[in-house]
């Protein structure tokens, strides 16, 4: 098959498309014919040497896919070949074939066609699990989410606006926060020129949020923690503004306050599993009715995958890039 392979860690010349072998599905796996593969984040980390995949898992970047059942190993049941998927994934989604755990392969929602639901997976999950299950969002809440044009962002905004919450985001430029009240914030804070502290208290007449879903880490901690509101949530997914910051304790406890730091990539096969269920059940039936959907800036061939890299690392894009086979 072919694949995306880094030749060593550094900027995206290192990735170029070599032959490898074809995988063969374990037991409790199944083999995809892969149709499109995500780019994250998470991506470029790796191929910068930062963020190495877990251990047993692919070399080959790549955390979510889509495509049509090839192999199906030993104990699989519900899965039969033809059958047509999209995959959360440990690594190994920028080729033509990966084998996944089958409890981390879920059904291609209704009215989404197979190239654009890569572009489910690793959002859907992400939301799900730290939105939701973790902090615990309820209705009539109020969610504050960075980078609110990015792929998770875009899909932040939309499931907590169809579940009832006030959403609040902060987006860079103009076109990028309009498309973000397009799809459902209640404001959009531009983090360049406005406080989005100052502009969070304003909307929620100095209440705060309840829950925040940050992906810059140690450069926003201390702004996060002041934005929250009483019995607030802040969620860290990502460390884009560094790894490391001072926690004021103080205002941790007078808010009474939780700062939670989750990963997904790195969790056990049975907790990626109960999530990508829940994910089926609870987002599959928004996602069917049209009331929430995945946003993709373009599609990108395979062997340009350099090129879909630079197209991240700049900014230019809202929603996610896709590399297509």
């Amino acid at each position: 098959m072919r694949a995306v392979i880094a030749d060593g860690a550094g900027g995206p010349e290192v990735l170029s498309v070599a032959e490898l072998p074809d995988p063969e599905p374990g037991p409790g796996e199944v083999v995809l014919r892969v149709a499109a593969a995500a780019l994250n984040r998470a991506d470029l980390l790796q191929r910068q040497g930062f963020y190495p995949p877990p251990p047993g898992a692919s070399d080959v970047i790549g955390m979510e896919c889509s495509g049509t059942v090839a192999a199906v190993g030993p104990g699989v049941t519900g899965w039969a070949v033809g059958d047509e998927a999209c995959a959360l994934l440990a690594g190994g989604g920028y080729a033509e074939q990966v084998a996944v755990p089958a409890g981390q392969l879920m059904p291609v929602p209704d009215g989404v066609d197979l190239v654009t639901a890569a572009a489910l997976p690793e959002v859907a999950c992400t939301v799900w699990s730290n939105v939701f299950m973790i902090a615990g969002l309820k209705p009539r809440e109020v969610l504050l989410v960075h980078g609110g044009a990015g792929g998770i962002g875009s899909f932040a905004i939309q499931l907590a606006h169809q579940l009832g919450a006030t959403v609040l985001t902060t987006a860079g430029t103009e076109e990028k926060r309009a498309a973000c009240l397009a799809l459902g914030a209640d404001a959009a804070i531009d983090y360049r020129e406005q406080d989005f502290v100052a502009e969070v208290h304003a909307v929620t007449d100095g209440r705060g949020a309840d829950v925040v879903l940050d992906n810059m880490g140690a450069k926003y901690l201390d702004r996060n923690l002041d934005a929250l509101a009483t019995e607030g949530r802040l969620v860290i997914i990502g460390m884009q503004g560094g790894t490391r910051a001072e926690l004021d304790i103080n205002k941790l406890l007078r808010k009474r306050a939780a700062v939670i730091g989750t990963t997904l990539r790195a969790r056990p096969v049975a907790e990626k599993s109960a999530i990508c269920a829940s994910v089926v059940e609870h987002v599959w039936p928004l996602v069917a009715e049209g009331l929430v959907r995945p946003v993709v800036h373009g599609t990108v061939p395979l062997d340009r995958a350099a090129d879909a890299h630079r197209l991240m690392e700049s900014g230019e894009h809202s929603g996610k890039i896709l590399l297509v086979m």
